[in-house]
This record gives C-alpha cells, structure tokens and sequence, in this order.
C-alpha cells in the first residue's frame, strides 16, 4: 500500500501484513528512512534520541546502515507516522531520506576528514548536492530511482563504481609523488609494506617487482638500480603501489573527481558497472560544473527513459554518445574501454570530411577480402 508523511512522496515504505488477523503486532510494518550525515558520522547524543524515538513508536529495530546509505528505521504503524516525522525534523533536525521513484539519500566515505588519499572533499559535496536536489529527493518525479555516491578517491570505500546510478570518483591529473628514499627503506626492510596491515605472520622479505611492479594493471611502473620510476601517461590511478608503500608515493597535487553513470542491480538486464563520462573535473564550491551536468543528464533521463528504467538500461538502450551529446561532453579516448569493442562513441555525416558518400569500386579496391 501507499503511505506517507504529508508533503512527501517518499521516504516511508509501506509494509502492511496479509493476515493482520492471526498477526495483529505486525498488521503495520512501515520502514522509515532517515538522512544520514556526510560520513556516517554521529554524537551519541543523537543515537541516544533516535533510539528512544523508536522504542517509543516502533519496532526498535533499526538497520545502520541501508544500502543507499540511510538510517533505516524498520516496522511502524500507520498512526505514528506523521509523530516520528514531526520529533526526527523539529527536534532532532534531521530529514527523511529518499525511497521511490527519486534522487535516494546520498552517500559518501569520510573523504578529507579522516583520510589522506581524498583528492575533493567528499563530505561537502555531498552535503551540498543533498542540499540543492531536495525537491528531486523528496517528491518522485523520475522515470526510477538515482543514486549518488562520493568516493573521495579510487579505492572506492562507499563502492560508487557499482552501486551508484552517478559515481563521483576523486583521482588527479598531475604526477605520482615519489619518495626514493623511502623506497629504498621499503625495499631494505626498514619499513613495512601496506602499513603494517599484514603482520602477524612472516611472509619474508618484501619483493619490489612481485608485489608493487608486477601487479601494475597498466605497466606503468618499473624498479631499476634501486630507483621507481612511473610512467604517469599510462597511470590508471588503480592506487595499488600507494596502498602498499604509503610513505613512498603520493597522490598528485592537481586533485578533482570523475563522473561515471550508469551502474544499477540486476533489474531488466544485468548488474553494470559505471561508465566514465567526465574523465576530470574540478570540484570546489559551489560545484556549479557538477551541477549542470547533473541537471542536464536528469532531463534527458526524465524525456527518454521508460517508466522503472534505471539510466544505466536507457544508455543501454539509446546509446553512451547521446549522454555526451546532451552534457555537452566531447568525446575522449578514456571513453574507450576496450578497443574496437565500444558501441559509445558514432561519427555524423557533418563530422567525416567528405559525408558517407564513397566510390564502391574504390573502396573495394582499397580493402580486398
């Protein structure tokens, strides 16, 4: 059934019991979803108060967190609804999040506040975009549901590669920072490889070129004379030697985020990955850029896709170089994901000197079978 707090389309999912006379206790069974802070982060003076709320008029059951990232508040009846909705705004000053065919609540990892590999502060982003779209969060007006996620680098703590319809991914465009000296001590066993995190057990003597050179998924990096070098062109920003050698290499100075869209569940077709639509942006206040790509990829999605289509299935189904096309994004080789086996990117007649018209006879001459 359809429930709700007044003035909202989502953020209350209604589960009613189909044999509410054997099960009176559970004959009303609504989940409440509630906002989250940028990076989960809480006084236990506010957990104090939200559990109170519920044990009072709920279940006291709660899921910390869902997978979108809100407070979930599970199993409430109809009469109490709108009591929890007036104690978690006006006392608490804390909102609903999203459920439905909406912007879901956003989420984030702890970005710069408690990590030094975050290349934008992911924390303000979000705040900021949850801030700006509460329309789109709390009143459903898209095709399906859109999640935003913030990963303040490529380790991904929050998953938004694959858990978010718009993926915002810290990386940098400048150079690896390179300690050598520091290199030199990880190599000669004077510091501990990926900080420490695996002892416990002897696993020998740390091995540069197994551990670090050979598992560079691009081959960027070579050891040669007791010198690293990185071949930052061919850098995929994997983070891997980083994470192993923390105090030997960086991450550049020049720092932003990519935009992926596109990952969803399994629903009509199967699960998918994000795919890369804006390679490098800046992301400083007030994220005008963000947001304009944001808005004008919304309005497409709203114009084309079918009614419980994620965006992921209508770029499926029309095409990645139509996203571009609307966000006015050129097109760039990082769109490529593998060659000659990307249907994205499509030239137009205007584009290719010439037209599409050719001499048959010419060509075959050319291109012999």
């Amino acid at each position: 059934g359809i429930v709700g707090v007044f003035g909202y389309g989502g953020g209350v999912i209604g589960r009613y019991c189909d044999q509410p006379e054997k099960f009176p206790g559970v004959a009303h069974f609504h989940t409440v979803r509630v906002a989250q802070p940028s990076g989960m982060f809480y006084t236990t003076e506010f957990l104090r108060q939200l559990c109170d709320l519920w044990e009072l008029r709920g279940s006291g059951l709660t899921n910390m967190h869902g997978a979108t990232g809100d407070i979930v508040l599970l199993g409430t009846s109809t009469p109490q609804l709108e009591e929890i909705f007036f104690e978690l705004t006006h006392k608490m000053n804390n909102d609903l999040g999203g459920s439905g065919s909406n912007l879901r609540t956003p989420a984030c990892c702890l970005g710069e506040s408690r990590c030094e590999y975050a290349c934008y502060d992911a924390q303000e982003l979000c705040y900021q975009l949850t801030q700006e779209y509460q329309d789109e969060l709390h009143r459903p007006a898209f095709p399906y549901k859109f999640k935003f996620k913030f990963d303040g680098c490529s380790l991904g703590c929050v998953a938004s590669i694959a858990r978010s319809d718009m993926s915002f991914i810290g990386t940098w465009r400048n150079e690896i920072r390179v300690d050598q000296r520091a290199v030199a001590a990880y190599v000669g066993g004077e510091i501990a490889p990926n900080a420490g995190a695996h002892a416990g057990r002897d696993w020998g003597k740390f091995d540069i070129q197994k551990e670090v050179v050979d598992l560079c998924p691009s081959g960027c990096i070579r050891y040669e004379g007791g010198k690293l070098e990185i071949n930052n062109k061919e850098c995929v920003r994997c983070m891997h030697c980083i994470c192993v050698m923390p105090r030997a290499l960086k991450i550049g100075n020049d720092r932003g985020l990519s935009i992926l869209v596109g990952a969803k569940a399994p629903i009509l077709d199967g699960p998918q990955m994000g795919s890369l639509a804006v390679p490098f942006i800046s992301a400083e206040p007030p994220y005008d850029e963000i947001k304009e790509f944001v808005e004008a990829t919304w309005d497409w999605w709203m114009e084309e896709g079918k009614n419980r289509e994620r965006i992921g299935e209508t770029l499926k189904r029309l095409g990645f170089a139509k996203l571009l096309e609307v966000t006015g994004t050129k097109a760039d080789p990082r769109h490529v994901q593998e060659p000659r086996h990307n249907p994205y990117i499509f030239w137009k007649e205007e584009e290719v000197e010439g037209g599409w018209q050719r001499n048959i006879a010419d060509y075959r001459a050319k291109h012999q079978k």
